[in-house]
This record gives structure tokens, sequence and C-alpha cells, in this order.
């Protein structure tokens, strides 16, 4: 319960722009009305469940399914590597604080969840979905992440059915947590799959109408492991090594080879993990190097319609099909607007 100001209820005037309050002179009226207005917003923050996220992808799937009901924190900034991503001091406050905390999973936030174990309180509960999503059995290993190191490949939203997984898993967690808001928790997401099925359907006439000879991506790191087989696309490689250096002059002179029998139209890079030598490797191959993919960063200013994980997708299969001798047009008609504000 939050208390009142000592103003409230009393007799209030406005004189030349500052507050009286039964007659005495207490504050400017802009610091009374900041306050006034802010307030509302500090009470729900105090009856919302307070959940921490990590990927924006997640941050945003999990703020559409909980809506007006909870206050969602991503812990990872937008644009950063969220493989060697470490949790910053600051983070603490939220990861103690936390009514709920969800993951990726599949070693993805390995040093945040240590960290979250650690100074969580212990009515928190941890949720990777991930793990939840698919079995062992499924993981999948490639050149960026390989089978000997153990930590399988993350990115199962770009595959839509997994996402759509994600949301009711996301939905579970909420009802369980708070089971007087449960019919809005269950009507978000039976709008939000709606939004994610139209996007699924969308995603596969934007491969069909691609070339077959061309459903191939080469990409500098591997996002798309999930993505690719059930869509109808085949991964030909990963450029990236799993020490997410740079890769070796051998390596260079493999992957070019690689391209050039494989006959790649394009090679797909990406602003999070620049690459001095993606661009050379292209050219030298003969594809069009195209750095516009994104796997986890969201398209356009936070404040924009398109800043949610149906923007990003939605971009990502016009970059893929323009490239790659498709309609890039396919998914002109998919809304990406989250449910609520």
């Amino acid at each position: 319960m939050v208390n009142a100001p000592a103003f409230w209820g009393q007799n209030l005037s406005v004189f030349g722009g500052e507050v009286m309050v039964n007659g005495k002179k207490t504050a400017t009226l802009f610091v009374v009305l900041s306050f006034v207005l802010v307030m509302p917003w500090a009470l729900a923050e105090k009856s919302a469940i307070q959940v921490v996220t990590s990927v924006a992808p997640i941050t945003n799937i999990v703020e559409n399914i909980g809506g007006r009901h909870i206050v969602v924190r991503g812990i990872v900034p937008e644009g950063v590597n969220s493989h060697t991503f470490e949790p910053a001091p600051s983070d603490v406050k939220y990861l103690s604080e936390a009514d709920l905390i969800i993951m990726n999973g599949l070693h993805l936030e390995l040093p945040t969840i240590k960290l979250a174990n650690k100074v969580k309180k212990q009515t928190t509960t941890i949720i990777q979905l991930g793990d939840l999503s698919i079995p062992q059995q499924a993981w999948k290993f490639d050149f960026s992440f390989p089978a000997e190191d153990g930590h399988p490949n993350p990115h199962l939203w770009p595959n839509i059915a997994l996402a759509m997984r994600y949301a009711e898993l996301t939905r579970d967690v909420f009802i369980k947590l708070d089971p007087e808001h449960k019919t809005q928790y269950e009507k978000n997401t039976v709008n939000y799959l709606a939004k994610l099925s139209q996007l699924d359907a969308a995603i596969f006439q934007c491969v069909q109408s691609i070339p077959e000879a061309n459903r191939k991506l080469v990409t500098y790191h591997d996002s798309y492991a999930y993505f690719a087989p059930r869509y109808g696309m085949t991964v030909v490689g990963a450029i990236q090594p799993s020490d997410f250096a740079e890769p070796t002059p051998k390596e260079v002179i493999r992957i070019i080879k690689q391209l050039r029998r494989e006959n790649i139209p394009a090679v797909f890079g990406s602003e999070v993990f620049p690459s001095k030598t993606l661009s050379q490797i292209a050219k030298e191959a003969g594809a069009k190097y195209v750095d516009e993919l994104s796997d986890d960063d969201l398209p356009g200013d936070k404040d924009a319609p398109e800043h949610t994980f149906l923007g990003m997708m939605k971009q990502n299969m016009v970059v893929m099909a323009k490239s790659l001798g498709g309609d890039p047009g396919c998914v002109s008609h998919i809304d990406v607007t989250d449910l609520v504000n």
C-alpha cells in the first residue's frame, strides 16, 4: 500500500505557476503534476509481476503474453553479442527483485543464470524456454556450435513454431504465478498465436517464392539451424568459428571454395557480429554480401511499431527473399505490432 502525499484531498489552488495547499505555497505546479502523473505507474509496477528476461525476442514475446499485468526488464542490450554477454553489477538489482526470470536456455545465458541463482528470491522461479521446448536429442550442433564443446545452437525462436511454444510456456507460468488474471493471459496468448501463425504461413510462402536452387543460407553466425529445416531451406555453413573470432586464412580459403562449389547467391552478415573478412569472402566467391539479417536485434527505434519480434522476422524474410531471387512482398500483409502498446 502506498500512502497518499500530505496534500492529497486538501484544498489545492494554483497561483502564478505555484501550488497553494490550504493557502500555503508548497511546490511548483510542475513538480506536483509530475508526482501525480507518475504515481499510478508506480502503483502499477508495485502490483505487477516483475519479470527479468534476456534477449529482445524473448522479452517481446513475454510482453505480449503478460500484457498490463507484468513489468519486464530485458537485461541483454540489443546489438550486444548474447553469447559472450556478462550481466552488469546493476543487473543484480533486477535479478534479486524479480518474481520470475525467463531465459532462453540451451546454454545461452549461463553467466546470467549462475548469478540469478545466487541473488534471486527463494520463491522466484527460473524458466528456460528452449530446454522446455525441445528434447536434448533435438539439439543442433554446427560449425559455430560444435558438438565437442557441448554447447548447442540456442537460436530456436526464428522457427516460428518454436516461438509459439515459447508463448504457450510463458502463458502457463503466468497463470500459475497469477491465477487471478488467467483469462487475460489466455486471451493474449490466443491473439498472439494468431499473429505468429500468420507470419509462419507467410514465411513458407516466401521460401516457396525463392528458386529451389537458391534456398541456401550461408551466414556469419548460425542463427537459422532450427529455422531452415522447418521452411525448406538448407544451412550450407556459418563463417564464424565457435570462439567467436575471425576465421583463419585456412578457413577462409575453405569457405570460399565451398561457396563456389555450392553456387551460393548471397552471404548474410550481421551488425551484431561485424566481420572484416566476410565481404571479401563473398566477393571472392562471386556472391552478394548482405549484412541486414538479425536474430535478436529488433528493427527501428524502441517506440517504432515495427520494433517487435514479428517485425524482426518480417524484415528478415524481405531481406532473404530479395537476396535469393524470391518475392520480397511475400510478408507485406503481416501486422507486426504488439498486442498492448
